[in-house]
């Protein structure tokens, strides 16, 4: 049921926070008279379809009080539209209610799409208080549907008639996946289990999102301010003019601040030499969502936790993991435990090895201290410089985002696939520093619009995503405005934006998404849906255009004097390529087990607030996977992938990244970048959404199921002798 997928989806990945007054939809929160509210309610721009482009949100028309209005219209409109096929007193056929059913909720679609875009990417106290407000309304509202006897009948009758409908593929999976929907949604249960089902789903959606706010406004309000520019030493020019502004911005222009990110490593650990000042980052960072205060998420997380597990026994099985893991390729928790244990006891051998070098480092220099967390990434980038003879920073003038962008990522995809990129600046943006891009495929049709956001912001939450404002559908007729958000520190005026080697490898990631999504070409909205842990892998994929010689050497420019980045220095970050990889592996898979940790349990054996950090601590150590110097790279106070969609499912980046490694050696095998291979992934695979399974899908593009051996390799996890 497209609509609601997309309302349980939008729920994911949001986490709200205070505007820093660059917000683009306006409009104050003080109560409006009657005449008022109908003025808004008559130039409401999603009460219809946009006259732009593919259906481009007006996002210079569109106002903080045209968002709760028409959502709650929307729902109004789409509680008639299934009322209507659930009353129909024809016998349920394929369109009368399958195909209605995907019609339906058009307007809750359209506004639904903008305002969890914005509450996600640009959001202010107005979007976070409607989203306070309507969050339980979304969850009663999929209930009404998902819950509807009626409704489920009919799709149950066709259901078992499924073998004599003449259904083509993608109609029959369509069919097959809304049955397993419903009955995962509860449709089985008797009326009280249902009534019990709705309560712990509305208080879910609410906790939720108490838990997505704390997170955004922690990460804002614990950011470190600095006293004095000495206490800066180690970091670039820059990046001091950046804390510098940041500190002017909050009021405080005789201070530094520096921001910090989602994850608990900070950038800045990589090069501040003052050692205190990395101790209060790296304190400030692991200990947010969890020290007192207003934004502590102890209590939220535990409940979340307690309420999935009930949810999960009440459908009839034994924890959440199980029941989520199910609808995933990887379909049991075993198979999740076989494959995270058997990579995080090599992970953390190969981390201690790693320790022990810096350790030595750390003496060789004279330091009379043990290695803690907020050394790792500084000595570990001091190592890599003595054994590489290279400093990452020496890449960054060569990484200027731009030259990335349309140097890089868009050349790759011209080169791989055909298509072309045009900048549009006549399209709204909701932000001054967004662009929008028209995408255009080899014969010169638009295939999309593409939107890039790639700045830093209060008002906007950490990490990288990609999400799409319109989808591709044939039966929709509508092509695809996908959006593409980082979040890299915006530089001084006038000064370049240089990236890290992880922002650059990030911009091609999140890339991938945009094209998964524009290259869709499905009939059924509900068929671009994919399991979590095969959704990454199609962007862990276009990670590998980054590193690849033809497309590096188009985008590898020095900012100042035009030249390529030197072969000298390509090759060393070659080699340097597994360097690190014990950490990198650790922190991830200690996050994917804690995940697994809290889901893996019935709601009888979870912690009660005060007792989450035990529970944590405890999970890590029975896991193999706790390190003191390398902590996980969420902890669950501030862990939003799995408050959201990657619920049991963090593990889907290691899962995914099984058959990114075994694709990429296929490229590799077949001429690399050529438009033959793209072509052969486009058509095989990114065209095809979830119409298919997502393992056939694979086994048509590669012949074959995935190899294990590729992933190892790449990441250097070979056994560590005893």
């Amino acid at each position: 049921m497209n609509t609601v997928k997309i309302l349980a989806g939008a729920l994911i990945p949001l986490v709200l926070g205070a505007c820093n007054g660059e917000s683009a939809p306006q409009g104050g929160s003080e109560e409006m008279s009657g005449s008022d509210k109908a003025t808004v309610m008559e130039a409401n721009p999603l009460l219809i379809p946009s006259n732009l482009q593919f259906g481009y949100p007006p996002f210079d028309r569109i106002k903080n009080a045209h968002f709760e209005p028409a959502m709650i219209q929307g729902m109004a409109e789409q509680r008639a539209e299934i009322e209507a096929i659930a009353s129909n007193v024809a016998p349920p056929t394929f369109e009368n209610t399958l195909v209605a059913m995907e019609k339906s909720g058009q307007l809750l679609d359209r506004a639904a799409r903008v305002f969890f875009g914005l509450s996600s990417a640009n959001t202010n106290d107005e979007i976070e208080a409607i989203q306070v407000r309507l969050s339980p309304q979304f969850a009663e509202h999929g209930d009404a549907i998902l819950l509807d006897a009626r409704l489920f009948e009919r799709i149950d009758t066709l259901y078992r008639q499924r073998d004599q409908l003449s259904l083509d593929p993608e109609a029959l999976r369509l069919l097959e996946e809304t049955y397993k929907d419903f009955v995962r949604a509860g449709a089985l249960l008797t009326e009280s289990e249902q009534e019990r089902m709705r309560a712990i789903n509305a208080e879910m959606a609410s906790l939720q999102t108490a838990f997505r706010q704390n997170v955004l406004s922690e990460v804002n309000a614990q950011a470190i301010i600095v006293d004095a520019a000495e206490q800066l030493d180690g970091l670039s020019e820059g990046e001091i003019a950046s804390a510098k502004a940041a500190g002017v911005e909050r009021g405080l222009e005789d201070k530094w601040v520096i921001p910090l990110l989602n994850t608990s490593g900070q950038p800045a650990l990589a090069r501040l030499t003052d050692r205190n000042l990395r101790e209060r980052i790296y304190r400030a960072s692991v200990g947010r969502g969890s020290s007192g205060g207003d934004y502590d998420n102890r209590d939220n997380i535990s409940k979340i936790m307690k309420l999935r597990a009930e949810r999960a026994q009440l459908l009839g099985y034994p924890n959440h993991a199980a029941f989520n893991l199910e609808n995933q390729t990887a379909k049991t928790t075993e198979a999740v435990n076989e494959r995270l244990t058997s990579l995080a006891p090599v992970a953390v051998a190969n981390a201690k090895i790693e320790s022990a070098e810096l350790q030595t480092l750390i003496a060789a220099e004279g330091g009379d201290f043990a290695l803690a967390p907020w050394d790792w990434a500084f000595y570990s980038e001091r190592l890599r410089a003595e054994k590489y003879a290279f400093d990452e920073s020496e890449l960054q003038p060569y990484f200027e985002l731009n030259n990335v962008l349309t140097l890089g990522v868009f050349y790759a995809a011209e080169q791989l696939y055909g298509i072309t990129f045009k900048l549009r600046d006549d399209l709204p943006v909701y932000h001054e520093t967004v662009r929008v891009w028209e995408v255009r495929n080899a014969d010169d049709s638009v295939l999309a619009l593409f939107i890039e956001d790639m700045y830093a912001r209060a008002s906007k939450r950490g990490g990288a995503w990609a999400m799409s404002y319109v989808s591709q559908s044939g039966l929709m007729e509508t092509q695809p405005v996908s959006a593409n958000h980082l979040n890299i520190p915006r530089p001084p005026e006038g000064e370049p934006t240089l990236l890290t080697w992880d922002e650059v490898t990030t911009l091609f990631h999140e890339f991938g998404h945009a094209l998964h999504a524009m290259f869709a070409d499905v009939q059924y909205p509900s068929s671009l849906s994919v399991p979590r842990d095969f959704v990454e892998y199609p962007s862990q994929v276009n990670e590998m255009w980054a590193s690849w010689p033809e497309v590096l050497s188009n985008y590898a420019i020095h900012y100042e004097t035009g030249e390529s980045l030197p072969m000298a220095l390509l090759e060393k970050v070659s080699a340097s390529a597994q360097f690190n990889e014990g950490f990198r592996s650790t922190e991830y898979l200690a996050a994917s087990l804690l995940d697994q940790a809290w889901h893996q349990r019935s709601a009888n054996e979870l912690p009660d607030a005060q007792g989450v950090l035990a529970f944590e601590a405890e999970a890590l150590n029975e896991a193999g996977a706790y390190f003191e110097a390398v902590p996980p790279r969420y902890r669950t106070t501030y862990f939003s992938h799995i408050v959201g969609g990657y619920s049991a499912g963090y593990y889907s980046y290691i899962w995914s990244e099984v058959l990114d490694a075994d694709t990429v050696e296929w490229f590799e095998e077949n001429g690399g970048l050529r438009r033959e291979n793209g072509d052969h992934f486009r058509a095989t695979l990114l065209s095809r959404g979830g119409s298919e399974d997502a393992m056939s899908l694979y086994r048509n593009f590669r012949g074959r199921d995935a190899a294990l051996e590729p992933l190892l390799q790449r990441r250097g996890l070979m056994p560590v002798s005893n």
